[in-house]
């Protein structure tokens, strides 16, 4: 049986589970596997069938290399890029038994306490920060049973919760975590008027109540043509619009009467607007037209305590001075998007024009209703640097830009001292499509090794 109160990381087909303070640390696979298991247990298992024979020969192998759980270390690199400040030549990274960052500096100017493991790369970054996906909602298979990104049932259904519905062990988490994508604001799919809460977890645990970072962060909505797609009604834009109004300032009543009287009935729906519309919960608003984009920016100004994040963003070139004015933050679709549809007049320096325009900004991987289901941020930032976002942006912005828009920069998205440890090795250039994650650390634990 898996530990009380132990946390699992993937490892290839592994889990790997961390151990209580002080005890080693062992893997499991599913229920079966123990570390600590007697000659006749052991002798119990190889009778299993082929299957899982060749399960346990894989556990015991990978078992000698594992890290007790109390394991510090120190991270060296010929170029340690913190994003709190200029990359550090010849730096090093202390991470402490508890998980987070005891010092960062130059190689000449720290030193690394006996007793540290020692990993050495090329290149450190922070653990990358996905800043809109539907990861662990949209599956691999791509079948019925594994694709929980947008419910069809109504246009507005703000009460779903993201995390109800999140496969930490789905492969595609795997996938990303393996790239250096340690944290990632999931959720649901654009297409609703209200579709409901997105939440953040990190990508290296293997249940929802470990990979939790925060269960409610926004209100994944959606404005456009784009709905139509999925729902008969409201039909129009400016029917989507009025309904979405008429929503919010009932919410905004119900919130009053909530307040007068805590005996009123509770409404989950209305519950989740009147914290939209009050700001206790910003909205993710998904628009793709400069049309749809300036109804967005003049629906917020009629909510004065609306906090709005702009997401997709398709034709936020076409209106940058209203964005920079309107200082709202943008999480500007994945730069290798297809172009279609409502994001028909996507260009690949739309993150080059934002960061000109001093517009904060960051990238996404967004949804993909078809294979590959996900993207990879760091592959986006690349190609966005490629078509003009000068490299030390391109990682900002899918680092300690994400965080900040997220709410999570006290956490993740740069290398600080007391910061949560969560760093990618390189073996070059991350932005180079010729360089390799070698090495992944999440919480200060190893959780991925072996160059890819």
């Amino acid at each position: 049986m898996l530990m009380p109160h132990s946390k699992l990381h993937h490892f290839g087909s592994v889990i790997l589970s961390e151990a209580p303070k002080g005890r080693s640390r062992r893997i499991c696979a599913g229920s079966f596997i123990q570390s600590q298991q007697s000659s006749f247990d052991t002798l119990r298992l190889l009778r299993m069938t082929w299957n899982g024979w060749m399960l346990v020969s894989l556990v015991l192998v990978l078992s000698l290399n594992v890290l007790p759980a109390s394991a510090q270390l120190a991270v060296r690199g010929e170029t340690v890029y913190t994003m709190a400040g200029p990359p550090i030549t010849e730096g090093v990274v202390l991470v402490g038994a508890d998980g987070t960052i005891e010092r960062v500096g130059a190689a000449a100017s720290v030193r690394i306490p006996d007793g540290y493991r020692t990993l050495e790369a090329a290149v450190v970054t922070p653990g990358f920060v996905d800043a809109r996906s539907t990861v662990g909602l949209s599956g691999l298979l791509n079948q019925t049973q594994d694709q929980d990104a947008l419910d069809r049932g109504d246009p507005l259904q703000p009460s779903l919760r993201a995390m109800d519905a999140y496969n930490a062990r789905d492969e595609l988490v795997e996938w990303l975590l393996s790239f250096g994508v340690t944290t990632v604001h999931t959720g649901h799919a654009p297409g609703a008027l209200a579709a409901g809460q997105t939440t953040i977890v990190k990508t290296a645990y293997g249940t929802i109540d470990e990979a939790l970072m925060d269960s409610t962060v926004m209100q994944a909505m959606t404005l456009g043509s784009g709905i139509r797609g999925y729902f008969d009604k409201p039909g129009t834009r400016a029917r989507a619009v009025a309904d979405l109004r008429r929503a919010l300032y009932a919410a905004l009543e119900y919130d009053r009467k909530r307040q007068e009287d805590a005996d009123h009935a509770l409404d989950l729906d209305k519950e989740a607007l009147a914290a939209v519309a009050t700001g206790r919960m910003p909205a993710l608003l998904e628009a793709h037209h400069a049309n749809d984009i300036l109804t967005v920016l003049r629906l917020a100004r009629e909510f004065p305590q609306m906090r709005l994040v702009l997401s997709g963003a398709s034709e936020a070139y076409l209106v940058l001075d209203a964005l920079r004015e309107a200082n709202v933050p943008v999480i500007l679709h994945p730069t290798m998007v297809r172009a279609g549809g409502e994001r028909e007049n996507a260009t690949m320096e739309t993150a080059k024009l934002l960061h000109e325009a001093g517009i904060p900004f960051t990238l996404q991987s967004g949804y993909e209703a078809y294979v590959p289901k996900t993207r990879v941020v760091l592959f986006e930032a690349a190609i966005a640097s490629a078509y003009g976002l000068a490299p030390d942006a391109a990682l900002s912005a899918i680092t300690l830009d994400a965080a900040q828009i997220l709410g999570i920069a006290d956490r993740v998205g740069s290398l600080e001292e007391g910061k949560d440890a969560d760093l990618v090795l390189f073996d070059g250039d991350p932005l180079e499509y010729t360089s390799h994650v070698c090495t992944v650390v999440v919480d200060g634990r190893v959780v991925r090794e072996g160059c890819r």
